[in-house]
């Protein structure tokens, strides 16, 4: 998910107090509701591509994982007072971000966002849907004759097209992939792919630097083995993009 932290109270937050080197428990913020990367399965456990991969770096980094839902507009402000230890849900590298928070390298390449909408649509003057205090709503507020329609999760954005409240949907293509192919072709892309973030890693308080090292190792170790790309081909697709 390419997200922008959006929201100053953020910024003015301390951080929590850091994340002792002894511990052998860390504890993994994630939204739950952006699938394919993290979603709650019918067992009511954090399910997707961010499980499996949080679960094989803890392993690598010898942690034990305990997971953690949050809300998407207070993932950060939680993980900076001290309610988990790391954030793994899709949340794309940027500057805003580095000031508040410290990413380890990305665990997937910069990929593409897209617009989807239900029939042709002029995206200069459309309304369009992007879920709060992404990067993808960031980028609607720049676009000339565009309204931004925000809301708290990316379902809602479709939902929201579907009702006829938005004219279209911009979101992460991974995202969006299979909700245009189960739309029996009623949602269609339209217009070019739009290539936002710096790609996906994981957020650590600053004030964790050995934590955030190990698992920084770890993606590392899975990138040079090649399980990482493996991973990407399994859960996002064997186009999406790949070290």
């Amino acid at each position: 998910m390419k997200k922008l932290l959006i929201g100053t109270a953020a910024l003015a937050m301390v951080a929590g107090a850091a994340f002792a080197e002894s511990h052998s428990v860390v504890r993994l913020g994630t939204e739950g509701a952006y699938p394919p990367y993290n979603f709650i399965n019918d067992a009511g456990e954090v399910d997707g591509f961010e499980r499996v991969l949080g679960d094989e770096l803890c392993a690598r980094a010898e942690m034990t994982c305990e997971w953690v839902t949050n809300d998407w507009d207070s993932i950060i402000p939680n993980l900076v007072s001290g309610n988990y230890d790391a954030i793994i849900a899709a949340m794309s590298i940027t500057p805003e971000r580095e000031e508040v928070v410290a990413f380890t390298q990305n665990y997937t390449p910069p990929s593409p966002s897209a617009f989807v909408a239900m029939g042709d649509v002029d995206l200069s003057g459309s309304v369009i849907a992007a879920q709060t205090g992404t990067i993808q709503a960031a980028h609607v507020t720049g676009m000339d004759g565009a309204t931004l329609l925000e809301y708290p999760t990316p379902d809602e954005t479709v939902a929201a097209m579907r009702a006829g409240e938005a004219d279209a949907v911009l979101s992460d293509k991974d995202y969006l992939l299979p909700v245009v192919e189960g739309s029996s072709g009623e949602i269609m892309f339209i217009g070019d792919d739009v290539p936002l973030g710096g790609g996906i890693g994981m957020a650590f308080r600053k004030s964790d630097p050995e934590m955030r090292a190990k698992f920084d190792a770890a993606i590392q170790s899975m990138k040079d083995d090649g399980t990482l790309n493996e991973m990407i081909a399994e859960y996002l697709g064997e186009d999406s993009p790949a070290f």
